[in-house]
């Protein structure tokens, strides 16, 4: 979207020896500077001849500084702490939240209308599952400032992506299951189309491959990243007989549903069964027995989002994909912890 001879708002930060978010500031005037840091940038300007990209001076100029964020709707936990890492970012470079949640909002599966745009925004993130892709080419194709969170771009378009690394999260979590002697591991999977969940999958199976364990399909049911679901898939699961020793959760929701099927079963957890969830969600440590989970850095991939959004607002470069690294965090779920 921007040549790459052209001076960016990276390369005046750096000159400066600040952050992206304090350029913006004062370049658009959006927030307080020291005034030893505002001569470093407007040095930096000068120097480097920076001139802020035409479409977010013409923003800065109708006074907009306001950045979408458009989700379909996701756990509380999950877009609390999502949201905290973007709007944080936001505030620090002046700019203001603007949610639009499309739960509830659709007929036939899609949107009435998109309240949020190049009309009220400088710029968009998009939360995987939550707009249509023929709406996000038409916002590229305007040059409009997009950011994608735990979605690819589609086919052909040179869109930032944020997500974690969810493969290799995944076979860390199988991995340690099967570590600790289990080889019946259902995989308890997120929603039909969503690109988390697939990856997760794939990561269970390469686990399973590596250790020598075929792979069941009858294992595989869908937990739809609920707590309800998942509770009703596991229960189904126990009531038709397929022996199974562990269950790897899609997330950390549909893991806390599993623990209510097996407890009215009387299954124990972890001794009959264990139990491993992904996210590390504020409420998996209060589980009982608390849950071993990994760790998704979550309020991190909103600011990251937001800070690729910021660049290109204010016509920096943008890395295309920011992979974010997980962590097992064992606890007594699985046993062992």
């Amino acid at each position: 979207m921007t040549p790459q001879s052209r001076v960016t708002i990276d390369d005046v930060a750096e000159r400066a020896g600040v952050s992206i978010a304090t350029v913006s500031r004062v370049v658009n005037n959006t927030g307080k500077v020291a005034a030893a840091t505002a001569e470093r940038v407007n040095a930096a300007v000068a120097e480097l001849d920076y001139v802020p990209h035409a479409g977010a001076r013409g923003l800065a100029g109708s006074r907009r500084n306001t950045i979408g964020l458009i989700f379909p709707g996701v756990g509380d936990d999950f877009l609390t702490e999502l949201l905290f890492g973007i709007d944080q970012e936001f505030t620090d470079a002046g700019y203001e939240l603007l949610l639009y949640s499309t739960r509830l909002r659709r007929r036939d599966g899609t949107i009435l209308s998109l309240p949020l745009g190049e009309h009220n925004t400088d710029g968009l993130i998009i939360y995987a599952g939550s707009l249509e892709e023929s709406e996000i080419k038409r916002l590229y194709e305007r040059g409009f400032p997009v950011v994608l969170l735990h979605q690819s771009a589609p086919a052909g378009l040179a869109i930032p992506s944020v997500t974690f690394e969810n493969k290799e999260g995944a076979k860390t979590a199988v991995s340690h299951l099967i570590s600790l002697g289990r080889k019946r591991i259902v995989y308890l999977a997120g929603l039909e189309g969503n690109e988390d969940s697939h990856w997760r999958e794939l990561g269970y199976r390469e686990a399973l491959a590596a250790h020598d364990i075929p792979f069941v399909p009858e294992l595989v049911v869908t937990g739809g990243f609920n707590d309800v679901v998942a509770e009703t898939a596991v229960a189904q699961l126990l009531q038709s007989g397929v022996a199974f020793d562990a269950i790897f959760a899609a997330d950390d929701r549909s893991a806390s549903g599993a623990f209510v099927a097996l407890q009215q079963a009387g299954k124990r957890i972890p001794e009959d069964v264990a139990v491993i969830g992904f996210d590390d969600a504020n409420f998996a440590r209060f589980l009982t027995p608390p849950l071993t989970t990994i760790h998704a850095p979550i309020e991190e991939s909103g600011r990251k989002a937001a800070e690729q959004v910021i660049r290109l607002i204010q016509g920096g470069a943008a890395e295309m994909l920011t992979l974010l690294p997980t962590e097992l965090i064992v606890r007594e779920s699985c046993g062992g912890g």
